[in-house]
């Protein structure tokens, strides 16, 4: 067989988004991978016209893709009964890849958001021990005390595991704030006020995992520069 006319079967699985070429070979080595009904085993090498399967699914190799969109509030991520108009239905009219959502905002939330058929990255981004820098601005019911704010900053046990906030900033008002964010996502966000009663009504991401959505209108979305998709990578 030709080289220029094979790939390596770990790596035609990597390229496609589902998992590492190491992870690739545990499921050769596990048997959920077969080439035209057979499986498949360490090592192999696959030709274009190769039917690939990864439990009976078959794979489709696809171009990596990375899309921001800065969501506006009221936009759901998906179309339902009552809403013709989502933020997948905004991307596919453009895209052709079959991306994803990673670490989703509601529809009372806006923001940046990433869109991805890498499922490696995802992984990788909504890891709960991985961290990630995301910059929110919020607004809470009420004014937050001094002592909270500092209460925020040490730590607070959530679940059994204690999260603290990177840094918190005052915008116009004491109810409204700057928070950069390491580790938890917006979930972890959300209970780390609420264990402190205070309730989020207003939440913007304006920053995540470095990028930021500087000349990026609301309700736009732009394909990820290399420079971007590298600092993706590298976290």
């Amino acid at each position: 067989m030709k080289s220029e006319n094979s790939i390596r079967l770990n790596k035609f699985i990597a390229n496609s988004g589902i998992c590492s070429r190491r992870e690739a070979d545990k499921f050769i080595e596990a048997g959920i991978i077969t080439v035209n009904g057979e499986k498949a085993s360490i090592g192999s090498k696959i030709k274009k016209t190769d039917i690939i399967k990864f439990n009976d699914q078959k794979i489709v190799s696809e171009k990596l893709t990375y899309i921001l969109l800065n969501k506006p509030k009221k936009l759901a991520l998906y179309t339902e009964r009552r809403t013709k108009k989502s933020a997948m239905t905004l991307i596919s009219s453009v895209c052709k890849e079959k991306v994803f959502p990673i670490d989703k905002l509601n529809q009372s939330e806006s923001g940046l958001i990433i869109f991805t058929n890498d499922h490696i990255l995802a992984k990788k981004i909504t890891n709960k021990n991985q961290k990630i820098k995301s910059i929110y601005q919020v607004t809470i019911d009420k004014e937050i005390s001094a002592e909270d704010v500092l209460n925020l900053k040490k730590g607070i046990d959530v679940n059994g595991k204690k999260h603290k906030l990177t840094s918190i900033s005052f915008l116009k008002k004491r109810y409204e704030l700057g928070i950069e964010q390491s580790e938890g996502g917006i979930k972890i966000l959300k209970l780390l006020f609420k264990k402190l009663n205070y309730n989020i009504i207003y939440l913007d991401r304006v920053l995540l995992a470095g990028i930021t959505k500087k000349n990026l209108p609301r309700n736009t979305f732009r394909y990820l520069t290399q420079e971007e998709i590298n600092i993706l990578k590298r976290l």
